[in-house]
């Protein structure tokens, strides 16, 4: 009787944590609460205002003058408008880059300019600040055009009697709404129509929209699958916007209010293990952006959200960046994350200090760099939080945790190396999950293989982003599918889209000496495949080898090939091993072994050739060296096992 009571008890215990950790942040307080928990507009000082100089010299100098040394170069700088036709590239070729280059680099120039009239205080910049305010709220659309519904009715262009909001609409909301807060009335000297203007397009393009239409990013969708980077990314800048912009409390209040709900949205199915389906190249714009908002929300209302910090979901949402690192140059990147991603640093250190957690501000000061005045394309409020956090985190204390082993459960995600500590020797990531997550690839039972911190067998990744990558044609991308993963083709077949197909049976296990991840992947494949059971078993065994073992049935015994993608040349050497020349760059060239059973397998090694516009990503990443090797099974049995080892050539 008491065993059955503790259990009630725990089990009680548990719904309550759970019940917790549901709307975070619309449940804590209500609208009445939050309207006087927020700072008023004309009492609210985010950050010094720019006549109070003793404020700004409190900033960090050597940024300040990289920021009025790079602005310098844009006092002539000639604010171009973007036509038609350049909209249209979208449609007509698939191109997205040529249009954004020129968005984007207006709205980084604004942001240099405003911080360096900001650093001298003198008027210097302001004639260019006015030219790009204007020119940009003369622009017909705020986001780009790869953001368009895909109809015909729009087909490339905007129809400017339905704004909607998008990721990088709202960004530009940011920039304009940070000229109003430090420069506003250096603008009013000049003309009353400019602040007028920018509120005046703000709320038209902006918070009308986010306030009347329900927009995607703002729940899950039809199929239940939860929100992605794009419901906290544009909360950060909807939250900043109105925050500085809206003068009228009423509806300062209810945005707010209603933005707690959509964030909520965001982090309510967050699994508890703090894992990134986007993984660390779009951990940025996800966890770290829910991170934003609750850093704005603590400067609004005098941190009455700094309970968040003690949430354990949100703590392990911020530790996943570090524990999702294969070494200082490489991070996990299935599906579309990017392998060597930039690191937003200040804010990585700033997010570790807020939740108390060493490892990540030792991190985050790891990957601080030199001031050059250079501008992040985005999230462009982490500016003005760095410039104050200088004289600590310039002297703070440098590390990677690098840990041995890490598991996701929720993601089905595992990571191993041979030491803590250390990149020397092997680290292995392998996945189960599904073929529906956010930025899919069809890559269930897919792994990767690094040595000394180096990649010898790789997750291809994405390339450019075109017309093609977010449509129907998603699948047609070589990269984005299963027979150009770590993966079989069986009888003909590759994994396909969708959360039916997945991973099940799914064990990992961490002993003395290994770390292993076993799952089934039959059921990634279409019925037809021919498969009763694929149990795949990815075992790093530390200090030796990794080794792959695939244990199969099949109903359908026509083909089988086994697929590994590497970024070096590879030659069978002898009958039953196949070396691939590993050498990184600077680094000890070393021949890698990969064992297989001759009996079973013929083998041939083709260059894969970059040749298409989505191809160009690939090529900045890896260099034209993607090569895949194939080991085609000479007899199929319905029933049978097939082993791979891969260790350095003796």
């Amino acid at each position: 009787m008491r065993k059955i009571l503790l259990l009630l008890v725990n089990l009680l215990f548990l719904l309550g944590v759970q019940a917790q950790q549901q709307n975070l942040l619309s449940g804590k307080f209500s609208k009445e609460e939050l309207s006087k928990l927020l700072i008023a507009r004309d009492q609210w000082v985010p950050f010094p205002k720019i006549d109070d100089r003793a404020g700004w010299a409190k900033a960090d100098p050597d940024m300040m003058k990289a920021y009025v040394k790079k602005a310098e170069t844009y006092l002539n700088y000639e604010w171009p408008g973007i036509s038609a036709v350049k909209s249209l590239l979208i449609e007509r070729t698939g191109d997205r880059d040529e249009y954004q280059s020129v968005s984007f680099k207006k709205r980084q120039v604004l942001g240099t300019l405003l911080l360096a009239e900001i650093a001298e205080n003198k008027g210097r910049f302001m004639d260019q600040i006015i030219n790009g305010v204007w020119s940009i709220c003369e622009e017909s659309f705020w986001g780009v055009p790869a953001h368009l519904p895909k109809t015909k009715e729009l087909s490339g262009l905007m129809d400017v009697s339905k704004p909607f909001v998008e990721l990088f609409s709202a960004e530009t909301a940011t920039f304009l709404a940070w000229v109003d807060y430090f420069v506003g009335d250096k603008l009013d000297a000049v003309s009353p129509q400019i602040r007028k203007r920018i509120y005046f397009e703000t709320n038209k393009r902006i918070f009308q929209p986010l306030m009347t239409l329900h927009h995607g990013f703002m729940s899950s969708d039809a199929s239940g699958r939860r929100p992605n980077n794009w419901n906290p990314w544009i909360c950060s800048n909807w939250l900043n916007s109105v925050l500085l912009l809206e003068k009228d409390p009423g509806k300062r209040t209810e945005a707010v209010a209603k933005i707690l709900n959509v964030l909520d949205q965001f982090q309510n199915p967050y699994p508890q293990d703090g894992g990134c389906d986007e993984g660390p190249g779009y951990w940025a714009a996800a966890a770290a952006s829910l991170y934003d908002n609750i850093s704005l929300l603590n400067l609004a209302t005098n941190n009455a959200f700094i309970y968040v910090y003690k949430d354990e979901r949100f703590r392990n949402m911020g530790k996943f960046i570090y524990k999702a690192q294969i070494s200082p140059k490489y991070f996990l990147n299935f599906a579309d994350a990017d392998p060597q991603p930039g690191m937003a640093a200040d804010m990585i250190y700033r997010f570790g200090k807020d939740i108390q957690d060493a490892d990540m501000m030792k991190f985050g000061a790891y990957y601080r760099s030199p001031e050059d005045g250079s501008l992040g394309q985005f999230q462009y409020f982490r500016n003005f939080f760095a410039l104050f956090i200088q004289q600590e985190y310039q002297h703070a204390e440098q590390g990677l945790p690098l840990p041995k082993d890490t598991w996701y459960p929720d993601l089905q995600v595992m990571l191993a190396r041979d030491q803590q500590g250390t990149t020397d020797g092997f680290f292995v990531a392998a996945k189960g999950g599904n073929n529906d997550e956010s930025h899919n690839h069809n890559d269930i039972g897919n792994y990767v293989v690094y040595y000394n911190g180096f990649p010898l067998l790789i997750d291809v990744g994405r390339g450019t982003y075109t017309r093609k990558t977010f449509s129907d044609l998603r699948y047609d991308i070589w990269y984005n599918c299963s027979e150009y993963h770590n993966l079989p083709t069986i009888n003909g077949k590759d994994q396909l889209p969708g959360p039916d197909f997945k991973a099940s049976s799914v064990v990992y296990k961490t002993g003395k000496g290994f770390s292993s991840l076993n799952l089934d992947i039959a059921a990634s494949y279409s019925h037809d495949a021919g498969i009763a059971s694929w149990m795949r078993n990815i075992r790093l065994n530390r200090g030796n080898n990794v080794q792959i073992d695939d244990v199969i049935q099949l109903t359908n015994a026509g083909s089988v090939i086994q697929h590994l993608m590497t970024c070096y040349p590879a030659e069978v050497i002898k009958v039953g091993e196949l070396v691939i020349h590993f050498a990184p760059e600077g680094e000890k060239a070393i021949d890698f072994v990969v064992k297989y059973n001759p009996s079973q397998f013929d083998v041939s090694v083709e260059k894969i050739k970059l040749e298409n516009m989505e191809d160009k990503g690939i090529q900045q990443k890896w260099g034209d060296t993607i090569h895949r090797i194939n080991l085609k099974v000479k007899n199929l049995n319905k029933a049978d096992k097939y082993r791979f080892t891969i260790a350095p050539r003796s």
